[in-house]
């Protein structure tokens, strides 16, 4: 399969639901908690041993997704804690052995009823396997008998380990449309390194994947490259090149700054804020990936939901700029952010003007302008450039600049839109 054909879907969709859910939601302090307070097996345990999250609905959390206009979700299958939420059969650490669940088929089986795309996050790390040798992320990384502890270790087995689950997440869950690695930092710390992509066989286990599952995009975290890149926690300043050519990237962020649970982290962005980021993102050319972490029983905390759905009834009015759209190569004015499909130009106002939009370069070209919130008609107009100030006129904008006239009052959405539908040049 053609790269381009591969990622198609990718491109047009968006915007995705990220879910991080293990024993570290019980903990409810981070999702990286067992790093944080360097925690051994036996402190992280109690985590483990009371993580049955009985308010668990997979059916609620694709619906959740769907209404908040994602189009694709991906789950944790795996968390740097190595607990496996499926029933994996290379080991009992696992949802399958502490409470007879397998969490990601129910996901994979709601996610495709609510007619989204499966997505699979799989962790590289693994602080819990016995062969897997203490590195600069790993929680013992301070403990005074490192050389000795990873002296017993046989990384081999690690590896074997780690390619015989992502076999059978690829063989056993139907089709999988995104595969998400996480992650390879290779660099060194406090004297021990990171890990390399040739130690976790990167080369082969991106061949597994395109073996296995050839339709199925796959991230940059291997450690080499694959379908698209990921920047994490904060939005790119311009559109992402390689050697000069757009590469497909995705904005991975979360509602509060922490992945997983964190019950007392109340830092969580505003709705204005978020559909922000994903129009900006998309006015980029990438994609948007919004993480919420649920409970320690499963469900996606109230103020979460109510952010996914605030999302959800700006898309409802406005997904027609997000979906299929992408960069304008028009300039949009200071006050606005644009981003295109086909010939309509979609006008994303950040801050409301009074009476007037002037948009640079667009004179002669718009052939309708209306609010999309409510689909009601903005007139148009080219002020002359040579049009002086008086007492009740306007001095006429640069050349070239078509202005809209606006109402008084600002749309009551979270980001008002306006849509043009273009034409040629006069």
């Amino acid at each position: 399969m053609s790269e381009h054909a591969r990622t198609e879907w990718f491109s047009h969709d968006r915007f995705g639901m990220f879910v991080h859910f293990g024993p570290y939601s019980v903990a409810a302090r981070h999702e990286w908690v067992k790093n944080y307070e360097e925690l051994t097996d036996e402190q992280y345990a109690p985590y483990v041993e009371h993580f049955d999250p009985d308010l668990f609905d997979a059916r609620r959390i694709a619906r959740t997704a769907r209404e908040a206009g994602a189009r694709y979700v991906v789950l944790t299958t795996k968390h740097h804690d190595g607990f496996c939420l499926w029933a994996t059969a290379q080991g009992d650490y696992s949802s399958q052995t502490t409470i007879g669940r397998d969490l990601v088929r129910e996901f994979a089986d709601a996610v495709r009823a609510e007619g989204l795309r499966v997505g699979f996050y799989h962790s590289l790390l693994d602080w819990h396997h016995p062969d897997y040798t203490i590195d600069r992320h790993h929680p013992q990384r301070n403990a005074a008998d490192v050389a000795e502890l990873n002296a017993t270790r046989t990384w081999s087995r690690y590896r074997d380990y780690l390619h015989a689950q992502v076999r059978e997440l690829l063989t056993e869950y139907g089709d999988v449309d995104y595969l998400f690695f996480d992650f390879t930092e290779p660099a060194v710390e406090n004297g021990l390194p990171g890990k390399t992509p040739d130690e976790w066989g990167a080369t082969e286990l991106l061949a597994l994947c395109r073996e296995l599952q050839p339709d199925m995009i796959v991230n940059d975290r291997l450690g080499i490259p694959a379908d698209l890149v990921t920047p994490e926690q904060y939005q790119p300043l311009r559109p992402l090149e390689q050697d000069g050519e757009p590469v497909l990237w995705e904005a991975c962020q979360t509602v509060n700054g922490s992945w997983g649970y964190h019950r007392d982290n109340l830092d969580a962005k505003s709705p204005d804020l978020l559909v922000g980021m994903l129009v900006d993102s998309v006015a980029k050319g990438g994609n948007l990936l919004l993480n919420v972490g649920p409970t320690g029983r499963g469900e996606i905390a109230p103020t979460d939901e109510a952010l996914f759905a605030a999302i959800g009834e700006w898309m409802r009015l406005h997904s027609g700029s997000i979906y299929g759209a992408g960069p304008s190569t028009h300039t949009p004015p200071p006050q606005a952010v644009y981003t295109q499909r086909g010939d309509r130009l979609f006008v994303h106002v950040l801050s409301w003007p009074f009476g007037h939009l002037h948009l640079p370069g667009l004179a002669g070209r718009i052939r309708f302008a209306r609010l999309l919130n409510d689909g009601s008609e903005i007139l148009v107009r080219e002020i002359p450039a040579d049009q002086e100030a008086n007492t009740m006129t306007q001095a006429g904008p640069p050349p070239g600049t078509a202005t809209l006239s606006l109402p008084v009052q600002r749309p009551d959405v979270v980001i008002p839109v306006i849509e043009l539908t273009l034409g040629d040049a006069r």
